[in-house]
């Protein structure tokens, strides 16, 4: 319930304040030594990249688990009643053109594919994997819209309005 809530929402600001922290270290002390050339291998990967990588995949989990709530909401609930669909399509054009536009950029020399890919890994898992639940969305609207035709008498199990006790000023 609402502690298990408050805990990842502290845990949650406790990532960030750590990474807002972190970054901007790294960044100025990357730039101090920009002077002195440190060799490094190319398949190596320094604390810049590497923090790089850590917020893709951070990214990729929230905005994958951004849709599970709304699923299961619509599934509990036989309904999209109150969710805007325009939002979910106009996200699904936005992840397929993002995800597409990383695809298409891919190098056309053969050994420089799987860096490139395994470099946009993450991104390229949430936009397309954010795309493929929003197509459950999508069914969804289909699908409870179909059932609420069938079953006019349908309750919803939200029943408080959103405004209450509103005092104009």
């Amino acid at each position: 319930g609402s502690k298990s809530l408050k805990n990842f929402c502290v845990a949650w600001i406790m990532v960030c304040i750590a990474l807002c922290s972190i970054l901007p270290c790294q960044l100025l002390l990357r730039s101090q030594d920009q002077s002195t050339v440190i060799e490094r291998s190319n398949n190596s990967l320094d604390m810049i990249e590497m923090s790089g990588f850590i917020c893709g995949y951070i990214s990729c989990v929230f905005y994958l688990g951004s849709r599970f709530p709304q699923l299961y909401k619509n599934f509990r609930r036989r309904s999209t009643e109150g969710t805007s669909y325009l939002l979910f399509a106009l996200a699904m054009m936005g992840n397929c053109t993002y995800g597409l536009s990383l695809v298409l950029k891919m190098p056309a020399t053969p050994s420089f594919r799987a860096p490139y890919f395994l470099h946009h890994l993450p991104w390229l898992i949430g936009s397309f994997g954010v795309l493929f639940l929003d197509i459950f969305v999508t069914l969804q609207f289909v699908l409870y819209r179909q059932h609420k035709e069938k079953q006019p008498a349908l309750v919803a199990l939200e029943v408080e309005p959103l405004l209450v006790n509103e005092e104009t000023a």
